[in-house]
């Protein structure tokens, strides 16, 4: 089969199409062939040799795939050869067929395209998971999602609006992308290059603070995310784009009962992203198949235009998800 490997690490320069095993799929798997995919953050982070796949996952790129069964593993049941699915993987999604838990399958919507279809496991499911799980985001609060226009951010955006509708939602976008955030239906959005965002925030809920922040940066805006959190709110960070390390006030973060929570997806074990993906489905995927949610398609190259595609990821000015078609490679 085709698929999309790594030369070295380093740069989109060292992404090449070529040709691999097909791989079987385990008892409790099923093989998809895969119609499309997307370019995530983490792709980025790995083709640059920062973010090694889990122990036993593929080392082809890519974590979330939309096509159909072609086998099923000896032991899966509920799915049939042929079944339109989108689902999470641990790795191997940038190919023409990949492997994937049966546990992780969520059936694509009539409605939906296998492009939208391809954007949805990522990043709405680590929007889902984050924002309300563990971030506990109800009516009445007020979030702050911080990279307006990203794949995560657009897909909490939507989450936001659609699973709390009386929440007030905050977002830091760069000045390009102000006027497509807005348009989302944010409450408040900031321009995180030209202007103080604690202060904002502080004007805009009379000092209060924000109840949940949604944050990809880590230490660069750890002191200001704290300044910004409200007695008793709750920091969920998914990222260190802004560095790994930074000090932090405990005494104070004990008084305001403030609580920072670290989350990752991918390593997490097979049983438990099976839940993840379970709850997800039955509070949200109906929202897919009334299409009161549409994934926000920036994008759409073919899997031989990979190092575009990385290239668009690396340059920031995507507002949505940027798609990889896949079989007719």
């Amino acid at each position: 089969m085709k698929a999309v490997l790594l030369q070295e690490f380093g740069g989109p320069e060292v992404l090449l199409l070529g040709d691999v095993e097909r791989p079987s799929p385990g008892p409790d798997q099923v093989l998809i062939r895969v119609m499309a995919t997307s370019v995530n953050r983490p792709d980025i982070i790995q083709r640059l040799g920062n973010y090694s796949p889990p122990p036993g996952e593929s080392e082809i790129l890519g974590l979330e795939v939309a096509g159909t069964i072609e086998q099923l593993g000896s032991e899966v049941t509920g799915w049939q050869v042929g079944d339109r699915v989108m689902t999470l993987v641990g790795g191997g999604a940038y190919a023409q067929f990949t492997n994937a838990y049966a546990a992780h399958l969520l059936p694509i919507p009539e409605s939906m395209s296998y492009q939208e279809a391809a954007c949805v496991c990522e990043t709405y499911i680590t929007a889902y998971l984050n924002l309300f799980m563990l971030g506990g985001l109800q009516d009445g609060n007020t979030v702050l999602l911080h990279g307006g226009g990203g794949g995560v951010n657009t897909a909490a955006v939507q989450l936001c609006k659609a699973l709390v509708p009386g929440a007030k939602t905050i977002v830091t976008a760069s000045p390009g992308k102000l006027d497509r955030v807005k348009a989302l239906g944010v409450d408040l959005v900031i321009d995180y290059k030209n202007e103080d965002f604690t202060d904002r925030i502080h004007a805009f809920t009379g000092k209060k603070g924000v109840d949940v922040i949604l944050d990809h940066i880590g230490a660069a805006y750890l002191s200001a995310n704290m300044k910004t959190l409200a007695i008793g709110g709750r920091l969920v960070e998914i990222g260190v784009m802004g560095g790994p390390k930074a000090e932090l006030n405990i005494a104070l973060m004990m008084v305001k009962r403030q609580q920072i929570i670290g989350s990752v997806l991918r390593p997490r074990p097979v049983q438990e992203k099976g839940e993840i993906t379970r709850r997800f489905h039955e509070k949200v995927l109906p929202l897919f198949s009334n299409r009161t949610i549409v994934p926000l398609v920036y994008a759409v190259y073919n899997l031989d235009q990979v190092r575009q595609a990385h290239q668009a990821m690396e340059d920031s000015t995507h507002f949505g998800k940027i798609v990889l078609e896949v079989d007719s490679a």
